[in-house]
């Protein structure tokens, strides 16, 4: 017990530890407390009290001994407890005291034991039916199970005992009832029409709110060729940056602040987080999880809606798609912190709950998106070992609705994380792909809440949507010969004059690159020859106009007698090797599925070689650096098939999720400052990820200076 104990307070030490919120009576004592783990306020907010894993869901001991403040906080949902508030107060024989609500409703299923000295009760306290509760409360029970289950049921505190029936606020949860048929019921959206046809207008100037369009640049391999000689697979570098958003700009102007990008400058988005809770949750999985979500409720705003789905052997809406507002976040908070861990692995069945939740609802956010976490394997829709029909198989985890390109024209990414070391990398990289999203590896449980705060830092920052580029060949003698744009969809006219990539959705400066190449012929007369035009269409998320950057782009090369010697663009040369190095990733994982360790890491090696040899490793160039640092990791971790198991097929599926899409995924990444996550992490999810670390709970969060961009760091990886 004593070292379970030290590895939570490991997880939980250095900026999730647990006070107990101080309150006006204890404002000026000096004695330390214990704060909500989930909750990161930045005041001492009454209508919005602090939360934290209850020591019954988490099975947390958490010690209020020389807390000044302990006697007068309920334990269990961390308000404070004062007679004459309308709320009955219950001492039990310990001596230890619980608003008789929450201690009710946490002896219901079976829970006989103080949550705060854990001694066991021979008397406990009990609650007649919701019929007979005194107005202004409500049973309230997020996940509507049978009475025998192990979740929890929790009661809702209005903010104020004085009820002003004008002003009343109703809860966001319901008694316990069957789920509708139809997830309909989501919260109406301030000054948001009903769903409707797509704006087809287009415009050329940016709106109020982003500064700029998106920026194209485009290279070539070399800047020449000889009319006299052809080229083939001559190789073209689209480069597109999204704009910037206006918060942005003024935190780049005035250094001294980082503020968080305003809810009035980005697109408000609509959230589901699907969350394993089966019985290898419990303990500091499920505290950790709490708190990760704790930080995504708080970074919410006002726009901004969520909805959980809990599952393990079922799947269960806690709430529906709700406006993150206080009250919302503070019930929302509430439904999280009752989560308790049994059960078994059901993804197929969460994921088909909150596609559900996305498409039945009948108002839009610009923007939305599902975050999945699982740490084990779904023993319900998938069996059966990795090989030649997993990806078939595992294609049923994932609900029509949200598969890419089904027709339907709705993209509801899954950005999923895989927790620990048992859960399935390759289902959980699956399902990200088929649906757009990335797939993340938590290694460390301790870096949970970075993952999730680098995820939504970037959903909250979406400037862009259904980006599509255009390509033709401006030369009547050229034709297309590929393009190479990683997962995202891409295609070609018959005649091979014009091409397209669907890109979608970009971030805030978020970056891609693309590679085209084409056949250059013999003879020329002009001394320039126009190779291709680049176009881009795409929509503006909060205006929901299009976009249209007619002639984004004209590439063009010189066309002399003789050429001399010719310097390959380092852009080029750049892209070229992180396409290699995602290549030999995938050929490497298909040699370890097949048994081949030994295949497998040959494959890594020669790829190091030739990239250590190219134009941009030996100008030093720092993505090609990485490139190898992350080429030599994996080697490592197929040293052996427990390793492999452990920890490499996760290792190198996210590698190749970050890759493939071009955006910032997590990963055990033990590359330190050379972690090519920085490669493609923007400003805005660096910034999160530094509120997620940097952030003291109870106190204002420091202001920092802005710092180039930064993948957290890399924990110490055990081997």
């Amino acid at each position: 017990m004593g070292s379970k104990w030290r590895k939570v307070k490991l997880a939980l030490g250095m900026n999730t530890c647990l006070y107990v919120p101080q309150t006006l009576d204890d404002s000026s004592s000096s004695i330390p407390r214990l704060s909500d783990a989930v909750s990161p306020s930045t005041g001492h907010s009454s209508d919005r009290p602090p939360t934290t894993p209850t020591p019954s869901s988490s099975g947390l001991r958490l010690s209020l001994t020389g807390s000044k403040s302990s006697k007068k906080t309920c334990a269990i949902c961390l308000t404070t407890m004062k007679p004459g508030q309308g709320h009955a107060i219950f001492t039990a024989e310990c001596s230890h005291s619980f608003h008789f609500h929450c201690i009710t409703s946490n002896v219901k299923h079976g829970n006989q034991i103080c949550p705060i000295c854990r001694a066991k009760w021979k008397e406990i306290p009990f609650q007649s039916p919701a019929s007979d509760l005194p107005h202004g409360r409500s049973r309230i029970n997020p996940v509507g199970w049978p009475q025998d289950d192990a979740w929890m049921t929790v009661l809702r505190r209005l903010p104020s005992p004085r009820l002003d029936p004008s002003r009343q606020i109703s809860s966001i949860f319901h008694a316990p009832e069957p789920e509708p048929v139809v997830f309909d019921d989501d919260e109406v959206l301030d000054n948001q029409p009903e769903i409707t046809e797509k704006s087809t207008s287009s415009k050329e100037a940016a709106n109020n709110n982003i500064i700029g369009t998106i920026d194209i640049k485009t290279y070539t391999e070399v800047s020449a060729v000889s009319r006299t000689a052809s080229h083939n697979n001559f190789t073209v570098l689209i480069h597109l940056k999204a704009p910037v958003t206006i918060e942005r700009q003024d935190s780049n102007i005035n250094q001294t602040e980082s503020p968080p990008v305003s809810q009035n400058s980005r697109a408000p988005v609509d959230l589901v987080t699907v969350l394993d809770v089966s019985g290898s949750m419990a303990g500091t999985k499920l505290a950790l999880l709490k708190r990760a979500m704790g930080f995504v409720i708080e970074n919410l705003g006002p726009s901004d809606r969520l909805s959980v789905i809990a599952f393990s052997s079922t799947a269960r809406r806690l709430f529906p798609l709700r406006r993150m507002t206080d009250t919302g976040r503070q019930q929302a908070l509430q439904a999280v912190n009752s989560l308790t861990s049994n059960g078994g692995t059901n993804i197929a069945e969460g994921l088909k709950k909150g596609a559900k939740v996305l498409v039945d609802r009948k108002w839009k956010n610009p923007v939305c998106s599902i975050i999945l976490l699982s740490d084990g394997q779904d023993t319900y829709t998938v069996s059966g070992p990795i090989g030649a029909n997993a990806q078939t198989r595992y294609q049923s985890l994932v609900p029509i609705s949200i598969c890419r390109n089904n027709g339907e024209g709705l993209r509801i990414p899954v950005h999923a994380f895989g927790f620990g070391a048992d859960h399935d990398a390759a289902s959980m990289h699956s399902i990200s792909e088929i649906s757009g999203g990335t797939f993340s590896f938590i290694e460390a449980e301790g870096v949970i809440q970075d993952a999730f705060a680098q995820c939504i830092g970037g959903l909250l920052s979406v400037v862009v949507q259904e980006l599509q580029v255009g390509v033709q060949c401006a030369h009547p003698s050229l034709q297309l010969n590929s393009i190479k744009a990683g997962s995202y969809r891409t295609g070609t006219l018959s005649d091979r004059r014009m091409g397209f990539i669907d890109v979608g959705d970009l971030y805030a400066e978020e970056e891609r690159d693309f590679l085209v190449t084409i056949n250059i012929p013999v003879g020329c007369s002009n001394d320039e020859m126009s190779l291709l035009k680049v176009k881009c269409v795409y929509r503006d998320p909060i205006t929901k106009e299009m976009v249209t950057l007619e002639d984004a782009g004209e590439v063009k090369i010189q066309r002399p007698e003789i050429t001399g010697e010719l310097v390959v663009s380092m852009e080029v040369d750049r892209q070229r090797n992180r396409l290699r190095a995602a290549e030999a990733m995938a050929e490497a994982r298909v040699s370890a599925e097949n048994g081949d360790l030994a295949g497998a890491v040959s494959v890594l090696e020669s790829c190091n070689r030739v990239l250590s040899e190219t134009a941009s490793a030996r100008a030093g160039d720092r993505l090609c650096v990485s490139l190898c640092a992350e080429l030599k990791e994996m080697q490592e971790r197929m040293a052996n098939r427990q390793v492999y198991e452990a920890s490499g097929r996760a290792y190198v599926l996210s590698g190749l999720s970050s890759h493939s899409w071009q955006r910032a995924t997590a990963r055990g990444d033990s590359t330190d400052s050379t972690s090519l996550v920085q490669a493609y992490q923007t400003q805005s999810m660096a910034d999160m990820v530094t509120r997620s670390q940097t952030m003291i709970l109870g106190n204002p969060a420091p202001q920092r200076s802005l710092r180039p961009a930064q993948s957290f760091p890399a924990r110490t990886r055990p081997r």
